[in-house]
């Protein structure tokens, strides 16, 4: 194997569901050495992640690896291994020891039932045969190094009390915790806001070259891509079909489909109504029309002043949300964590409003507050100029028919025992929308409206991948003819192919249907692309609010700045000396 660490040859891979076979991965080859790291990249369902849950031999019962496969792996022994062949003890004792894995979403990954540290201390109890103490003073040892704040209280707190990229933190430490060979990342940044997504990404670069480890990575940001890796592995349709060194890979691709991965993203410079997609681009047809795509300035100007002078559709007036950090003996609390801090927005009708933030700034909690799933200490939410507190029953009825949320976190949003179809069916069926007869073909039709087929309408949320999950989540939203819908990182689990098509839809079901959008994410060129006012949170307030165009050109606030800064990322951010170096 000369100096590779691990090798893949003719990696095949089969599902068998009780409608077909699905050959979910096909003769994909590749080497990694120590201390490299390779990306793969490629849409939602491409088997980029079946590739890497192979190693691991962590697929579901009914997958089935081709025996004939080789996944050779050099253990700390210096042993060879074929990870296809050996037996499922000694498997476990590589998994979470030499070969260690951080997942997609931190939140279905961390046992809800047990405390942050107590995870950590298991797998250093169980593979390092550490006591009970040791394991807990080198858990809070490991939360320092990966720069979680206060780290002996995140050891006794539950994952739900840390933020989306202070659990990432938690996965990160429990990757590491054995010092293992081989990393593997599965989306590590996905949910994260640039500004923790470029920390996140510095200390993986660190422990990379402290403990020596080579990296799989994972990832449908293309531009992290660029700055990250060495070697790029492009998956389409189940198949390696280019692989190379990274700065070949992005500038001289060879195949027609790398292209077109290169040029769906939303420019920094210059406004499009519709992103060109991987089939536009790989097929040469234009889907959507290009005369009056581009947006020019004054063509901007225009659509600000003309939605200025519609109706408020929603209001916020000094929005205080706070959840209790403590509670004396009666169960009373007596100190708050303030979430929104007096928020004051205005959203008109037909319009995208854009809210970007740090994680754990208060975004998603004003998306939950405005649909009453987070309680109100002090302010006001008015719909169409009414307080939602004062609704009675069937006005309220009325109002959560209207106003939709797509959550961040689809996997989390849908019922494991309910099929997909039936999850699209059933607010229909509970706000009385179109006869029982008619709702299966409604919901087929949005399926197809979002890129899936017919026949996924009796699959269960765990048949997809988190993009197409995300999808399902959008169609949900649309089933009630809602007009006003919160995206809460609707798109941020998306490969950069398909987030192209749902920002598309996006855009034409607004035009089409009139919506009204609370658009929340971490992405700026995303925000950018389809906001029309961007409002930026920081601390549980509004720093700066202003229209998309001279917020991203003209920042007033230091944090907008930051934010914007963390956008231009080069090679430099993450390349770390070497111990002792000297450089």
């Amino acid at each position: 194997m000369n100096d590779d660490l691990i090798k893949i040859i003719n990696l095949n891979v089969r599902f068998k569901t009780e409608y077909e076979e699905i050959d979910a991965v096909r003769n994909v080859s590749f080497q990694l050495k120590e201390g490299e790291t390779l990306a793969i990249v490629g849409e939602s369902g491409s088997g980029k992640s079946v590739t890497a849950l192979s190693i691991m031999r962590l697929l579901s019962p009914n997958a089935l690896i081709d025996p004939k496969s080789n996944i050779l792996f050099v253990n700390k022994k210096n042993e060879q291994d074929d990870l296809v062949q050996i037996p499922q003890q000694k498997l476990a004792s590589l998994r979470g020891n030499e070969i260690a894995m951080i997942f997609q979403e931190p939140m279905t990954s961390l046992n809800p039932l047990m405390r942050c540290g107590e995870q950590v201390a298991e797998s250093l109890r169980l593979h390092l045969k550490m006591n009970q103490e040791m394991a807990r003073r080198h858990t809070i040892e490991l939360f320092t190094e990966v720069k979680l704040p206060y780290p002996e209280a995140a050891y006794l707190k539950y994952p739900h009390e840390l933020s989306g990229g202070q659990k990432q933190r938690v996965m990160i430490a429990m990757a590491i915790c054995c010092k293992p060979k081989l990393l593997i990342a599965d989306e590590p940044t996905t949910a994260l806001d640039v500004t923790v997504q470029k920390s996140i990404l510095h200390l993986l670069k660190e422990l990379q070259v402290k403990y020596k480890m080579a990296m799989l990575f994972i990832t449908h940001d293309l531009n992290l891509v660029r700055s990250f890796a060495d070697q790029v592995m492009v998956m389409y349709k189940s198949e390696a079909i280019e692989t190379g060194p990274t700065g070949q890979i992005f500038e001289n691709p060879q195949q027609n489909y790398t292209r077109s991965l290169l040029s769906c993203r939303p420019a920094q410079d210059i406004r499009v109504k519709y992103l060109s997609t991987v089939e536009e681009i790989s097929s040469g047809l234009t889907i959507h029309p290009v005369e009056g795509n581009i947006r020019t300035a004054l063509d901007f100007k225009k659509r600000i002043e003309e939605i200025e002078e519609r109706k408020t559709i929603l209001e916020l007036h000094e929005l205080h949300v706070w959840y209790p950090t403590k509670r004396n003996v009666w169960g009373k609390p007596t100190a708050w964590f303030k979430a929104v801090n007096g928020v004051n927005l205005q959203i008109r009708e037909g319009e995208t409003m854009g809210l970007v933030g740090e994680s754990g700034c208060g975004k998603t909690t004003i998306g939950k507050s405005i649909v009453k799933l987070a309680d109100i200490q002090q302010g006001n939410i008015l719909y169409k100029g009414k307080s939602i507190a004062d609704f009675s029953r069937s006005a309220m009825k009325d109002y959560r028919r209207e106003v939709q949320i797509i959550f961040q976190d689809p996997y989390s949003s849908l019922n494991p025992r309910i099929s997909i179809g039936s999850a699209i069916k059933e607010p229909m069926e509970v706000h009385g929308i179109e006869t029982s007869k008619n709702r299966k073909a409604r919901a087929i039709s949005l399926l197809e409206k979002v890129g899936l087929q017919a026949i996924h309408y009796d699959r269960y949320p765990h048949e997809f991948s988190g993009g197409q999950r995300q999808r399902i989540s959008i169609a949900r939203a649309l089933a009630l003819n809602a007009s006003f819908i919160i995206c809460d990182e609707s798109v941020s689990a998306l490969d950069v192919s398909v987030q192209a098509q749902v920002l598309n839809l996006l855009v034409s079901l607004r035009d089409e249907f009139a919506f009204t959008y609370l658009f929340i994410s971490h992405d700026l060129n995303v925000i950018k692309h389809i906001s029309d006012h961007v409002s930026v949170m920081k601390n549980g307030r509004i720093a700066e609010h202003n229209n998309a165009e001279d917020l991203y050109h003209f920042p007033q606030h230091n944090y907008t700045k930051e934010l914007l800064s963390s956008l231009q990322i080069s090679k430099q951010d993450y390349t770390i000396p070497l111990p002792n170096s000297g450089k």
